[in-house]
Order: structure tokens, then C-alpha cells, then sequence
């Protein structure tokens, strides 16, 4: 039911932001743009006390943003974005861990002219819901759970656990032409521990976060 009322959100959303952005730029004011492209995925943090040495697994994301003008040459860029992400662990390439997330980054974009286009540098937060996940093994595939607190007899459900909620920072360099193709490169910090809260676990001993960067390419409307 949270999944279903999150979508029909994002739908709502997703038709706010792009009947905002017609009407605006039939005014000279905003547009709204489409963009999809490759992430490089990791998972960071502590578990029993130990760092985590899992390697990146590369993933995508796609989705839409609304770019509005602040001031000259300033903009304010909020979006909707499905992206995949997760890990590969450390000792067996075999062994991923896949969290699906809808996003909403609100980046601040500053876009000086630059030869015929102009060149992108943004910043901002962003807010994620995870829609789904899987760890994959050759032993077979686990569905993950999702809870923000374990008692202790659930302890052994921990390794397949996360919240739903997800929230850190963006960063992001690119180039967008005179034909209004673009091509960006982002990074991500994730500020969130996506692990549940464990019941006489100190949280520092029990702590990820979802880091990463990407490549993509987008068009502006």
C-alpha cells in the first residue's frame, strides 16, 4: 500500500512538474528536461563493528527535472528520478546487493555561457524511497525487507534489512550544447544510515550509506 500511494505521489508529481514547466516556458520562464544514464554503486559503513569492503556494481537511473530561473545564469532544479543501486560483495563478485529508489534531488545549477552552450555546476540535496530490492547469490535471491527498527530476537533478519527512506547530497559537472543535448557527471553522498536500528546494537558498530557517481546524458524541452 506505501509503494502504491508513493507512486500514484511521484505521478502526481511528475504532471505537476511538467504542466508547470510548459506553462512557464510559453512565458520565457522554466523548462523541464529528461535524462537517463549509468550509475557506479557502493555501500559503505560498519557492520558488527567491522568497515565494509564491498565494491562497486553499476547500475542506471532515468528520470525528469523542472529547471527554474533564480537569477542570471542561476536555476533551481528539482526532479524525479528512478535509480538502482546497491553493491558487489567484497569476496564474491557473485554476491550483489540491488536497492531500487525513487528520488527527488533539488540541485541549485549555476549555467555560465560557455563556447555555444554552457556549462553545468550544481549542488543539492536529494530525499529517496525505496521502492524494492534483492541480494542475488548463487545460492539463489532473497527479497529484502524493509523496517527502521529490529528487536533483538530479529537480529538474524539484519542482513537483509534497510529502511525505506534514504537522504544525502548531490554534485554534479556537465556541458549542455546548443541543441539542448546535455552530458553530466554527478556524485553522490548518501547522509542516511540505511541500516534498522537493532535493539542493543550501538549504531556506530552499525551504520551504511549509499555512496556513488554517474554518467548521463539528458534533453532539455
Amino acid at each position: 500500500m506505501k509503494t502504491k500511494l508513493i507512486a500514484l505521489i511521484s505521478a502526481c508529481l511528475l504532471g505537476s512538474f511538467i504542466t508547470h514547466a510548459q506553462s512557464k516556458k510559453a512565458a520565457g520562464g522554466s523548462t523541464f528536461g529528461i535524462r537517463a544514464g549509468v550509475n557506479f554503486q557502493n555501500l559503505n559503513g560498519e557492520a558488527a563493528g567491522r568497515d565494509l569492503n564491498n565494491k562497486i556494481k553499476t547500475g542506471f537511473n532515468a528520470g525528469i527535472n523542472v529547471e527554474v530561473p533564480l537569477a542570471d545564469e542561476f536555476y533551481l532544479q528539482p526532479g524525479l528520478l528512478f535509480t538502482s543501486k546497491g553493491a558487489k560483495a567484497d569476496d564474491n563478485d557473485n554476491t550483489k546487493w540491488n536497492i531500487n529508489y525513487l528520488e527527488l534531488p533539488i540541485n541549485f545549477v549555476f549555467k555560465p555561457i560557455l563556447g555555444n552552450g554552457n556549462l553545468l555546476l550544481g549542488a543539492g540535496p536529494y530525499l529517496g524511497y525505496a521502492l524494492g530490492g534483492k541480494i542475488k547469490s548463487d545460492d539463489g535471491d532473497i527479497d529484502l525487507e524493509f523496517d527502521s527498527e529490529l528487536t533483538g530476537a530479529e537480529i538474524l533478519k539484519a542482513p537483509y534489512t534497510v529502511r525505506r527512506f534514504d537522504f544525502g547530497g548531490n554534485l554534479l559537472v556537465g556541458y549542455e550544447f546548443s541543441s539542448k543535448l546535455s552530458a553530466q557527471l554527478n556524485a553522490q553522498l548518501g547522509l542516511a544510515n540505511i541500516n534498522p536500528k537493532i535493539d542493543g546494537v550501538d549504531k556506530k558498530d552499525n551504520h551504511t550509506q549509499n555512496t556513488g557517481f554517474g554518467i548521463s546524458l539528458g534533453y532539455r524541452f
